[in-house]
C-alpha cells in the first residue's frame, strides 16, 4: 500500500511539471533563443575571434612591374602576419572608375582593411569615406588623395625625388639647354608631384629651358609617340626626364630609333628590368629608384596595426636612391633592385 501511495505521487508531481506555469528550467538548460532577437553583426573590421584578416590591396595598374614588386611586399607581409592579401585592380591606371569599383566591391565582401593607391587624387576620396564610415581602415600608398581621411600615407617623396632627377640632368647636359618632360596621367597624385618637383629642380639652373612636356598616359606605345614628336619639334633637346616606367620604355624606344640613345640624356623614374637594361646599355643615364617592395610590406603591416589599436605615422617617406652605373653593382642598391634574392 505504502508503494502504490508513492507511484502515485511521484506521478502528481511529474505531471504538475509538464503544465504551462510550470517554473523555469535552470538557465543553462534553455533552448536557443528566437533568431530575430539576435545583435547586429560585428563590422567589417572586426573579424570573430580566430577568424582570418582579408586586407584588399588595390594598385593603380596590375602590369608593370612595379607594381609586382609592391605586390611581393604586400604579400611577404600577408605571410608574416597571417593576413590574406586580396589583390584587384585596374589593368590601366587611367581606369578610375573602374577603381572605385573594385574598392566598393571589397567593400561589400567585408575586407577588414584597404591598402590603395590611388588612380585620381580627387576621384577616389568619396570611396576611402565610405571604408572608413564601416570602420575599415585606408592605407594609401605610392599615389595619394586630397584628403586627410586615410590612415596613413606611405610613399616616396616625389616632389623631392624629381628634384633630384632635375639635379641629376643638369649635371648630364652641362647646366645648359633645352630638355623635355614626360609625366604620365594629369591629375593623378604622383604624375602631378613628380612634375611640381622636375620644375622647381630645373629652376636652379637659369640656363636650362623645359622645351615641352607631354603626357604618356602610364603607355608605353603613347610614351614613344610623344617622344617622336618632341624630338621632331624641338631638335636641339639634349634632355628627357620621363617619370615612371612605361614613359621611360617609350623614351628609350624613341630614342633608338631616331639614333639618338646616349645623345639625347634620359633620366627616368622606377627601375624596371627594361628600364635597367637601358641603363647598361647607355640609353638611360640615371634612375630614381624607389621601394615598391617596402611600399607594399609596410603598407599591409601599418593597416594590421590599425587592426590593433596601434597609433600609426600619417605619412611614411620611403625613400629614393639615384642609381647610375657608378653605383650599379653596390651591395646597397643590388638589394633595392633585388628586393627578394
Amino acid at each position: 500500500m505504502k508503494r502504490a501511495y508513492f507511484v502515485l505521487i511521484s506521478a502528481l508531481i511529474l505531471f504538475a511539471g509538464c503544465q504551462p506555469g510550470a517554473p523555469s528550467a535552470p538557465a543553462g538548460d534553455a533552448a536557443a533563443p528566437d533568431q530575430s532577437a539576435a545583435p547586429a553583426a560585428a563590422p567589417a573590421a572586426t573579424p570573430q575571434p580566430g577568424a582570418k584578416l582579408k586586407f584588399a590591396v588595390v594598385p593603380k595598374g596590375l602590369t608593370h612591374q612595379f607594381w609586382l614588386t609592391v605586390k611581393a611586399g604586400a604579400d611577404a607581409a600577408g605571410k608574416d602576419l597571417g593576413v590574406e592579401i586580396n589583390w584587384v585592380g585596374p589593368e590601366k591606371e587611367t581606369e578610375v572608375v573602374k577603381q572605385i569599383n573594385m574598392i566598393e566591391d571589397q567593400i561589400g565582401a567585408g575586407v577588414n582593411a584597404i591598402v590603395m593607391a590611388a588612380c585620381d587624387q580627387d576621384a577616389l576620396v568619396d570611396v576611402i569615406k565610405k571604408a572608413l564610415d564601416k570602420k575599415i581602415p585606408v592605407i594609401t600608398i605610392d599615389s595619394g588623395v586630397n584628403s586627410d581621411l586615410p590612415n596613413s600615407f606611405i610613399a616616396t617623396d616625389n616632389v623631392a625625388g624629381a628634384q633630384a632627377a632635375a639635379r641629376e640632368l643638369a649635371k648630364l647636359i652641362g647646366n645648359e639647354g633645352e630638355v623635355g618632360l614626360i609625366p604620365f596621367v594629369k591629375g593623378a597624385g604622383t604624375s602631378e608631384q613628380r612634375e611640381e618637383g622636375f620644375k622647381k629642380g630645373i629652376a636652379e639652373f637659369p640656363n636650362i629651358s623645359i622645351a615641352d612636356i607631354q603626357y604618356s598616359q602610364s603607355d608605353v606605345i603613347k610614351a614613344m609617340n610623344v617622344t617622336e614628336d618632341m624630338l621632331t619639334a624641338h631638335p636641339n633637346l639634349k634632355g628627357i626626364f620621363a617619370a615612371n616606367e612605361p614613359a621611360a620604355v617609350g623614351v628609350v624606344q624613341a630614342l633608338e630609333a631616331a639614333g639618338k640613345g646616349g645623345q639625347v640624356k634620359l633620366v627616368a623614374f622606377d627601375a624596371g628590368d627594361d628600364e635597367v637594361a637601358a641603363l647598361k646599355k647607355g640609353t638611360i643615364q640615371a634612375l630614381i629608384v624607389q621601394n615598391p617592395f617596402r611600399m607594399g610590406y609596410d603598407g599591409v603591416k601599418t593597416a594590421h596595426d590599425v587592426l590593433q589599436g596601434k597609433t600609426v605615422e600619417k605619412r611614411i617617406d620611403t625613400g629614393v636612391t639615384v642609381v647610375t652605373m657608378e653605383n650599379f653593382e653596390t651591395p646597397d642598391v643590388q638589394k633595392l633592385l633585388n628586393p627578394l634574392k
